[in-house]
């Protein structure tokens, strides 16, 4: 058991800090606190030793030097059970630190407000982290307390114990104090190697039950010392625990829905949409994403940007889906699903996904990782330019806008016939452009959905005209596609010849 009789606090966040305190006061517990730390108990009327009275140091350097001297230092290094340990902390005059009670600068949060070299400088925490290591380095003998959402469990434990709390606990601490310590040097390390170095500390939020297959282990992770955020704050309000495929399923639906303004449906399938509706309600933007591949749709993935209401959980609780999203859902909606046992349902901060920030990707390969920016937003759409003879006319530049929104998520070779209300084809993943436009109206021609006066998007360029004589064949009068081939002059020609309106956007979305 480790006996708490002096405590050391330097926190920047004083969540629980003054009730943490107390409960130590009223065992008699000796508290020594720096800075604004001392300042907030002092002001909560609980007796506090300064730092510097501690040490017999002042502060010094505009605090950059509070906590790093012998008498701190010593107090936690000091091993209980080691006789020449002992003998020095008499000779030196040093009396033992049994509990460390630190959480670091906000550092992240100080690069994440565009704050000057200076002022992110400034906030590289030292006397912390410093503290912290030693404590946690002597986790027999010192807790270490790096996170407010710790002091329940210690309070509990420490109750228990009657002023002590277990050794496995104080093993516990130093070990996730070691983790905070790699999250927050990894962090400063990759700010200032600008690129040439990442780190990235990971947080184990469950294990799964497998992963793409039984056969695999797999397990969710978050970003180490970050408060939950995106599909891992949600809150899933029905139904079994997400897999890794739903995991995977769910962000690229989410990823997807984020580039709507307008109410709109998205479903996914195998990480691929299979059908995208826009419409004045939710019921019409379901009902329209549907009829592009109703049998896909099946053990799918639905997300819509708007409330799901009861008319359009009548639909969807025809058919058999993995899960819901939704920023709510109505009560009514909800009796309407409930006879769905296994069905999650799972709403989102549907501001939080539009104000989507991730700046990196990052993939395995065999022997290292890819790294990359997140392919966000559409700048390139207003600078597209017309290249045929034809302008298309504002009902097909609608449409072009939602086949070239969706053709950015759909996997490599890319092609999505739309009208201005929703998906209408989809050709995904084939090794040839005109074989996934064959796909395309294959898909269109087994709903009988006409292609008669759609628009096209393909995520890369044409490299013949043989694709693009396909899609115009099929019915399409708009086509959007990057450009680049050194085919161009022979694509256009041929959209000419069809008196098809094109635009080049000068940007590709590749999704491999």
């Amino acid at each position: 058991m480790i006996q708490i009789r002096r405590a050391l606090l330097s926190v920047s966040d004083k969540t629980g800090l003054i009730e943490l305190a107390g409960k130590l006061i009223e065992r008699n517990v000796e508290l020594i606190a720096s800075g604004g730390t001392a300042k907030s108990l002092e002001a909560a009327g609980l007796p506090v030793t300064p730092v510097e009275k501690h040490t017999g140091h002042p502060e010094a350097m505009e605090g950059r030097i509070k906590t790093l001297h012998p008498r701190i230092h010593g107090g936690l290094l000091a091993r209980r059970d080691h006789a020449g340990d002992l003998e020095d902390m008499s000779r030196l005059g040093l009396v033992p630190i049994d509990l460390l009670i630190v959480n670091f600068y906000p550092f992240e949060k100080t690069v994440a407000a565009g704050k000057s070299n200076e002022e992110i400088t400034e906030s590289i925490d030292v006397g912390g982290p410093s503290m912290v290591r030693a404590a946690a380095k002597n986790r027999q003998h010192v807790v270490a307390l790096t996170d407010p959402s710790q002091y329940e469990e210690f309070l509990s434990e420490y109750e228990k114990g009657g002023g002590q709390v277990p050794s496995e606990f104080g093993e516990k601490c130093g070990a996730i104090a070691f983790r905070k310590l790699a999250a927050y040097d990894g962090a400063i390390a990759t700010w200032l190697n600008q690129g040439e170095f990442h780190s990235l500390a990971l947080d184990k939020v469950r294990d799964l039950r497998y992963g793409e297959n039984p056969h695999q282990t797999a397990a969710l992770y978050a970003r180490a010392g970050t408060t939950a955020e995106g599909l891992i704050a949600s809150d899933k309000l029905s139904g079994k625990q997400l897999s890794y495929n739903n995991l995977l399923d769910a962000d690229g639906a989410l990823s997807l829905l984020g580039e709507f303004d307008e109410t709109a449906c998205v479903i996914i399938k195998h990480v691929t949409p299979c059908g995208v509706g826009v419409g004045a309600t939710p019921l019409q933007s379901v009902t329209t994403a549907l009829k592009t591949d109703p049998v896909s749709a099946f053990g799918g993935i639905v997300a819509l940007n708007r409330p799901l209401d009861k008319e359009t959980a009548e639909v969807l609780s025809e058919i058999f889906l993995e899960i819901i999203l939704a920023p709510s859902f109505t009560d009514e909606a909800r009796d309407v699903l409930a006879k769905k046992k296994a069905l999650r349902l799972i709403s989102f901060d549907w501001s939080a996904l539009r104000a989507r920030g991730d700046r990196r990707e990052i993939r395995h390969v065999w022997g290292g990782y890819l790294m990359q920016d997140a392919d966000r937003g559409f700048p390139e759409w207003s600078e597209a330019r017309v290249v045929t003879k034809r302008a298309p006319s504002t009902e097909e530049l609608s449409a072009l806008q939602l086949g070239w929104k969706v053709c950015k998520h759909v996997r490599s070779n890319a092609i999505v016939f739309s009208s201005s209300s929703g998906t209408l084809g989809i050709g995904a993943g084939q090794m040839s452009r005109v074989d996934s436009a064959r796909f395309a109206i294959l898909k269109s021609q087994a709903v009988s959905l006409p292609l008669k006066n759609s628009v096209c998007a393909s995520d890369a360029f044409f490299p013949f005209r043989d694709g693009l004589d396909l899609i115009a064949d099929a019915g399409a009068t708009a086509l959007v596609q990057p450009g680049g081939s050194v085919r161009d002059d022979e694509v256009i020609a041929a959209a000419d010849e069809h008196n098809i309106a094109m635009l080049f956007t000068g940007r590709r979305h590749f999704k491999h």
